[in-house]
C-alpha cells in the first residue's frame, strides 16, 4: 500500500506542476495581450484566445481576472517574446518560445540545457526554416459536420481540419490555418458561435525526423528539462 500511495502521490506532485506552469504560461499571454491590445476582451482578440485557453486548462476565472488588472499596473511586468532555435540528440530540431524580463538570464539558462541535454543551440533561423507557423483550433466535435465546417471556413483561411486529442485526451477537431489567416479563422469561429476549446499558435514540423524509441527518450528529456524553465512558454519539434 505504501509504493501505491507513494505513485499516487508523485502523479499528483506532477499534475500540480503541470497546472501551475500551464497557469504560469497564460498569465505572461494575458501580460502580453493586455499591453499590445488593452484589458477589454470585447475588442482585444489575443486577450479572448488568453481566456479561452485558460478556461480550458480550469484557471480559476479569479486568477484570470487578477492578471489582466496586474498587467494594467504600474508595477506589471513587461514580457519580451524570444525565439530560441537548436538541434536535440540525434538530428531533432527543436523551436523554443520564450516570454522574459531578462533576456540574459534567459539565454544563458537556455543555452545550458541544450548543453546538458547532449543538443546544441544554433543562432536565428537555425532549424525555423523546417517548420510553419500556423493557427491551431481545437473544438468539440459535438453537433459540428467536419466537411460542412470545411467548407464554410475555407475562405477564412483554413488550410487543414482533422481529428485528435484534447487537454484530457477527449477527442476534438482540430483546425489549422496559416499565420496570417489566425484573427480571421478566429472571427469566423466567433460569428458561428463557436468557443474553442483552445486556439494556440504553433511551429508544425515541414518534415519529420525518424527516431527508435531510445532516441526518442533522449529527445523528450532535453524537452522536458526546457518546459521546465520558469522562461520557456511552449517547446516545438520535429521528431517523427
Amino acid at each position: 500500500m505504501g509504493r501505491i500511495f507513494e505513485v499516487r502521490k508523485s502523479t499528483m506532485f506532477a499534475r500540480w506542476d503541470r497546472m501551475a506552469k500551464q497557469f504560469s504560461r497564460i498569465g505572461k499571454e494575458i501580460a502580453i495581450a493586455v499591453k499590445v491590445g488593452g484589458p477589454d476582451p470585447a475588442t482585444n482578440p489575443a486577450l479572448r484566445r488568453c481566456m479561452q485557453n485558460g478556461k480550458n486548462v480550469n484557471m480559476p476565472k479569479d486568477r484570470v481576472e487578477a492578471a489582466i488588472k496586474r498587467a494594467q499596473g504600474k508595477d506589471m511586468t513587461n514580457y519580451e517574446e524570444i525565439l530560441y532555435e537548436g538541434y536535440a540528440p540525434h538530428g531533432v530540431a527543436l523551436v523554443v518560445e520564450t516570454a522574459t524580463d531578462n533576456h540574459v538570464r534567459t539565454v544563458a539558462n537556455v543555452k545550458s540545457h541544450f548543453n546538458k541535454g547532449n543538443g546544441a543551440l544554433g543562432n536565428s533561423g537555425a532549424v525555423s526554416f523546417q517548420f510553419k507557423k500556423m493557427g491551431v483550433f481545437k473544438l468539440k466535435p459535438e453537433g459540428l459536420n467536419p466537411d460542412d465546417l470545411e467548407l464554410e471556413l475555407i475562405d477564412f483561411g483554413l488550410e487543414e481540419l482533422g481529428e485528435g486529442t484534447g487537454e484530457n485526451e477527449e477527442p476534438v477537431l482540430i483546425l489549422r490555418c496559416p499565420f496570417v489567416e489566425f484573427g480571421h479563422l478566429q472571427k469566423a469561429l466567433e460569428d458561428k458561435n463557436i468557443n474553442p476549446l483552445s486556439a494556440e499558435l504553433e511551429w508544425i514540423p515541414t518534415n519529420t525526423v525518424p527516431v527508435t524509441d531510445a532516441q526518442a527518450e533522449d529527445v523528450s528529456k532535453l524537452i522536458e528539462r526546457l518546459e521546465q524553465d520558469d522562461d520557456v512558454q511552449k517547446v516545438f519539434h520535429n521528431m517523427g
